[in-house]
């Protein structure tokens, strides 16, 4: 069996922060924590705090932003690490960084990193955007010599050859960007750290980006670690995930069960079970009791990408359990500023939905095939017609969202800007 070669091993990692003050706040505190080291005892400190879940009021000034994190990353491998704002990414990235260091456990590494953290890191404004690549490079251990055999390559791949003598203080934050990715990924780093800086960079910059960290990882066999909230980026890029929530690794696998667990993580149910809701109208003998959203595979979830296939299962009470010789259904589909953007209903098939029993529960599935839909958060205006009579209705009766995906299957995310909706095309060269 063959050995691994890990380049990149977290032992243990946590961070504490006292929140509102540098260092534990008090000469009393800092005197106990020396007096405790002097000792050979254990920091105090780190048997209090609370996790760092910054949606609620807490009772401690100490939190937690990262605790008991584990993991080894193999020479070549791209790991992505997901997770919601304040869930501990950036603070994980600057500790493998050496940016600051952990309040207990160690990092292991073979080789240089490069990271690329927030817009501007490393730079110095006052000096030329050629004076930083060489500043970057001597700080990662490159010669002159090493440097200058690079320099070409990165300027051109920045594409900011006519600003390149210009202090760096006068770019745009997509410019610096783009330089620092350039000096990043050109001065041959063992492993590279990436946050979710890219997202500052333009689409064509971002594809370039990518593209770039698939061929350092697999033509060069070097090491990425990749932040990002592009699910489609991740899934694209990396082989492996992290998920962290609250400071703590919740998820670690494939990157495709990373992904579906972290948006499964993600589920806001309503507050109230459809059933129960009462801002409804109609006779009432029919009811809407619940709209299940469904995956290809049949997982249930809230979050799909564009190209998806989405499946809603409608489940109908039929009440006084009557016979049905037509039941219509109908479901707007409205955008996140309850505009009407498209349109579902059975009564546009030749087909009428007959039912000769008198069944009291009624399954309705509604597929959508190839999702066109933009990143976003969608909602489902629900109508219910049986033998012409109006049932059932309720305004924005399910919520569902929607991430940029592969929706051409080429391999390229569509960024959300270009248009509403995403339409299947293609062109052809009339070459006559």
């Amino acid at each position: 069996m063959k050995k691994k070669d890990i380049i990149l091993k977290a032992d243990n990692i946590s961070k504490q922060y006292k929140l509102g003050l540098v260092g534990t706040g008090s000469i009393n505190d800092d005197l106990k924590r020396w007096w405790y080291k002097i000792r050979g005892k254990e920091n105090p400190f780190l048997k209090i705090g609370e996790s760092n879940d910054r949606s609620t009021k807490g009772s401690s000034d100490y939190v937690w932003a990262l605790q008991d994190i584990n993991f080894e990353v193999e020479r070549g491998e791209v790991v992505g690490i997901i997770g919601k704002n304040g869930a501990g990414k950036s603070t994980l990235l600057k500790i493998l960084s050496k940016v600051t260091s952990p309040t207990t456990g160690e990092i292991k590494t073979k080789g240089r990193i490069a990271s690329l953290l927030e817009v501007g890191t490393g730079f110095h404004g006052e000096m030329t955007g050629r004076e930083n690549i060489y500043l970057n490079g001597a700080i990662l251990g490159m010669t002159k010599k090493e440097i200058a055999s690079k320099i070409d390559e990165i300027i051109d791949f920045s594409g900011c050859q006519r600003y390149i003598d210009t202090p760096v203080k006068r770019y745009s934050s997509g410019m610096t960007v783009r330089l620092a990715f350039a000096v990043a990924a050109f001065l041959e780093p063992e492993i590279l750290v990436i946050d979710e800086v890219l997202a500052v960079g333009d689409a064509e910059f971002q594809k370039k980006a990518i593209g770039k960290m698939q061929d350092i990882s697999k033509g060069e066999g070097r090491t990425v670690l990749f932040v990002s909230h592009n699910m489609a980026a991740v899934k694209n890029l990396c082989t492996r995930a992290i998920v962290l929530e609250h400071g703590k690794t919740v998820f670690e696998g494939g990157v495709d069960e990373a992904v579906d667990f972290y948006i499964n993580m993600n589920v806001t149910p309503n507050s109230l079970p459809l059933h129960k809701r009462n801002d409804r109208k109609g006779y009432g003998d029919f009811l809407f009791w619940d709209i299940i959203k469904q995956k290809e595979d049949g997982s249930v979830s809230n979050i799909f990408l564009s190209g998806d296939t989405i499946i809603f299962v409608i489940q109908i009470k039929n009440k006084f359990k009557r016979e049905i010789k037509d039941i219509r259904v109908d479901f707007g589909l409205n955008n996140s500023r309850d505009i009407r953007i498209s349109w579902f209903s059975t009564s546009i098939f030749k087909e009428r939905i007959v039912l000769n029993e008198s069944k009291e529960d009624i399954e309705i599935h509604l597929e959508i095939n190839n999702l066109p839909l933009k990143a976003g958060n969608y909602s489902l205006t629900a109508n219910l017609i049986v033998d012409g009579v109006p049932q059932d209705w309720i305004s924005n009766a399910v919520y569902f969202d929607i991430e940029n995906g592969d929706f051409f299957k080429t391999g390229k995310i569509i960024s959300s800007n270009q248009g509403d909706f995403l339409i299947k095309h293609k062109f052809l060269l009339n070459d006559e």
